[in-house]
């Protein structure tokens, strides 16, 4: 199936039409379990999430927001990136709840996604920036997401966007710049 098909299933669930839903999935389940097997596959910290069950969190996420509007292929895999960037955002909340650990650091975490920050940099502070980041520019905003957040390549990244490597490598190269002294 083309992604024009898979963008017409996607206007069609979003539309209300469940049976959509249902053509939908054999199509891009495949695409979204890699990106959580990857992601899982990056963050150590989360040894007791399979990527079924993080795509079902998105899901769940999904159909519990009501009214969903995907415009297209594309919008429909970076939401479900981000998705899964704040399903493991709320996981790390909730175990660093006094009652699961208090202050500890998910130094794991940190050395997987490759950023130049600290060891010890806390992962609000890291959330708030990216949400920082993507009022200032959401296109980089988007990279940084699909990168560290779906696990995906550059050259996969580029796929998604429809953008030129070169473009999502110069926006990659700003985003750990900005993130770098927004950190600090």
């Amino acid at each position: 199936m083309s992604a024009g098909d898979v963008t017409e299933l996607i206007q069609r669930w979003t539309a209300g039409e469940s049976r959509a839903l249902d053509e939908l999935l054999p199509l891009v389940y495949a695409d979204l379990r890699r990106m959580a097997d990857q992601q899982l596959r990056g963050n150590l910290g989360h040894d007791t999430l399979q990527p079924t069950a993080l795509i079902n969190d998105v899901f769940i996420r999904f159909l519990g927001a009501g009214q969903l509007h995907f415009e297209n292929r594309k919008h429909f895999f970076t939401t479900a990136a981000r998705t899964m960037r704040q399903v493991l955002i709320d996981r790390v909340r909730a175990h660093s709840r006094d009652k699961r650990g208090g202050d500890w650091q998910r130094v794991d975490f940190i050395e997987a996604i490759a950023l130049p920050i600290e060891a010890d940099i806390d992962l609000f502070a890291l959330d708030q920036a990216l949400t920082d980041l993507a009022a200032l520019d959401a296109r980089v905003a988007e990279v940084v997401e699909l990168r560290f957040f779906a696990g995906l390549e550059v050259s996969e990244v580029a796929a998604l966007l429809e953008r030129d490597e070169r473009t999502v490598y110069r926006d990659f190269a700003m985003a750990r710049a900005w993130l770098r002294q927004r950190l600090q």
